[in-house]
This record gives C-alpha cells, sequence and structure tokens, in this order.
C-alpha cells in the first residue's frame, strides 16, 4: 500500500497496464515528453516508448477516430482528451461508431477502448476547460461511463475500463487530481463498473454525487452530522451502468434524498437519477427528492467560478428545506 494522489494512481495503473498486457497502447495530445497536460502520463513514454505512448495532432475527433480502428482491430487503446470541451469536436466518433460497433456488427466486433476525460471546474481554467457535460455520454447506447472520487477508486476503475470488452468513458475530476490522498495497493485490482460504494448509512438524508462533488458532499454530511442529522453518503462511482439498487437501499432507508451534481441543472445526469429514485422508491419516499447542481450557464472566469460551483452551505440548505418540509410522500 502506497499513499497517492488521484493523479498518480491513474499513472501507475496506467503503467501497469502498458507492463501487463502488450495490447494496451495510450494516445493523445502531449501525452509523451510532457506526461499530458495534467502530468499524469509522466515518465510512461522514455519507459514504453512511442510504439506504445503515441502522440497525435490537435484533433480529438482524429484521436477517437484512430483509437477506434485499433480497438475494434485488436489492440486496447487509452484516449487522453485534454478537458471536457476538448471532447465535443470527438462526438460524432463516439455516437455514431465507438457506441454502436456491438449492435451495428450483430456483435461480430466490439471496441474495448478507455477514453479519458479530465473535467470540471474549480481550478481557474476557462470554461472550455472547465466543464461538467457528463449527461452526453451517457446519453450515449453502448458506452459505459464512470466518474471516480478517490485514488484507490480511481485506480480499480481505470483497470477495470482497460479489461472491459466494450468502450468505457472515464471522467477525471481535475479538481481532486493532486487535492485527495489515501493508501491504494500497489498491486493490480479492478472496482466492479456499475457498483456504487455506501461509504455511510443515515436515517434521515441520503446524499448522493460522484466524482468531484464528492468533497463537498462528505463535507455537507460532517456538518449535519454535527447538527444531529444522520445523513448517509452514496458515491455512485459509474453513472452508466447506474447502481440504482445500492442507491435505492440507502433512500428506502431514510425516505428522503439530495442528488449533487457539478453539471448544469437542465437535462443534467443528476434529473435521470432523481427520475430513477422516484421509480424505484416512491413508496418510502417522505416529501420530494431533491438536487443540488451547476448553474444553466457557461463556466465563467476564474474569480467567479466558486460562485458557479454547488457549495456545502447549499447542500446543507436543501437538506434542512427537505427535514422542514414536513412532506409526507
Amino acid at each position: 500500500m502506497t499513499v497517492v494522489t488521484l493523479a498518480q494512481s491513474i499513472n501507475q495503473v496506467l503503467d501497469q497496464a502498458l507492463e501487463v498486457r502488450s495490447d494496451v497502447v495510450l494516445i493523445g495530445e502531449d501525452i509523451g515528453r510532457l506526461g499530458g497536460l495534467f502530468r499524469v502520463t509522466d515518465g510512461l513514454l522514455a519507459k514504453y516508448g512511442n510504439q506504445r505512448v503515441i502522440e497525435t495532432p490537435v484533433s480529438a475527433s482524429a484521436m477517437v477516430g484512430a483509437a477506434f480502428g485499433m480497438a475494434v482491430g485488436g489492440l486496447r487503446p487509452v484516449v487522453e482528451v485534454q478537458s471536457m470541451g476538448f471532447s465535443y469536436a470527438a462526438l460524432g466518433q463516439i455516437i455514431g461508431h465507438v457506441g454502436r460497433i456491438r449492435s451495428r456488427s450483430r456483435h461480430r466486433f466490439s471496441a474495448p477502448m478507455v477514453i479519458r476525460i479530465p473535467y470540471g471546474a474549480g481550478t481557474g481554467g476557462g470554461d472550455l476547460h472547465s466543464d461538467s457535460a457528463e449527461a452526453l455520454f451517457t446519453h450515449v447506447p453502448g458506452l459505459k461511463v464512470v466518474a471516480p472520487s478517490r485514488p484507490h477508486d480511481a485506480k480499480g476503475l481505470m483497470m477495470a475500463a482497460v479489461e472491459d470488452p466494450d468502450p468505457v468513458v472515464v471522467l477525471e475530476p481535475v479538481r481532486l487530481y493532486r487535492t485527495v490522498k489515501e493508501e491504494v495497493p500497489d498491486e493490480l485490482f479492478q472496482v466492479p463498473i456499475g457498483k456504487a460504494r455506501v461509504e455511510r448509512e443515515g436515517s434521515d438524508v441520503t446524499l448522493i454525487s460522484y466524482g468531484a462533488m464528492m468533497r463537498e458532499t462528505r463535507d455537507a454530511a460532517d456538518n449535519l452530522e454535527r447538527d444531529g442529522i444522520s445523513a448517509g453518503v452514496v458515491d455512485l462511482r459509474s453513472l452508466v451502468p447506474l447502481d440504482i439498487e445500492g442507491v435505492s437501499e440507502s433512500v428506502n432507508r431514510t425516505g428522503r434524498a439530495v442528488v449533487v451534481a457539478e453539471e448544469q441543472r437542465t437535462s443534467g445526469f443528476a434529473g435521470e437519477i432523481v427520475a430513477r429514485i422516484q421509480e424505484e422508491c416512491f413508496s418510502n419516499l417522505k416529501g420530494r427528492v431533491a438536487r443540488v447542481t451547476g448553474l444553466d450557464a457557461s463556466v465563467p472566469l476564474r474569480r467567479n467560478q466558486d460562485v458557479y460551483l454547488p457549495s456545502v452551505t447549499q447542500i446543507i440548505d436543501s437538506v434542512r428545506r427537505l427535514l422542514e418540509s414536513g412532506e409526507e410522500g
């Protein structure tokens, strides 16, 4: 076990995947000598050479398209798209080809590839470097989508994505790359895709989130506990497939739920979670299911990003409104 950051855990698992699987290749802009925009692939070019760590032109569509061809041809490429905003140029490849190849070919072909996408605001980047638009990917049939919030899960989910027979989008929260540390096993392991992590059980309300917003969600739960409010916490880890059974177990116990997401409110993935909870837990709900999300606006410049992001205070206020409403389902 070694204490590492989230970025270091991903570097470690990519290193180990390259070592143990000869069919794994990394592909992306500046991932070689620079080590990637966020230095997540640092040192891997020197260790494995430019046939395994492949630098591309500045074209997200080209790198994802090339990786798709590699995957159909028998390799297991791991693509790094530098930010969520840059991934939009690759949506034609992702929606039209990557997600459809298994059904289109009647299961004769698949695309076992990983698309790594750093995402999220709070680090002062511009809007295209700070978006949180995960609903774009969760809406694509054929894709799996994961969003780790801890170094342990980042390593385990990444290896599970590499081993998966179908394409997986890994959303990496930039805000957490170097701000969270924990002990992570040195050896390779997998965290199952499609399995949420219940971090704590509560009796009054369940807080549900994923990725970058887990930090605020955990802090809100701690503050609520100090005020005598028992808050359960669920880290989804996987958006597609969604572990609705794990979520429902906690919500059925507390009768109340607040979903926290950085993404914009309108048509965001938080709305899907709310709908699924209403469908699965309706008879046990003691009131509406609440959402705390980002704003329906482009991510602002550095000095206003704290205003844009959901805060601990907003989460706590949402819980208090639920408890004070006296609503009964």
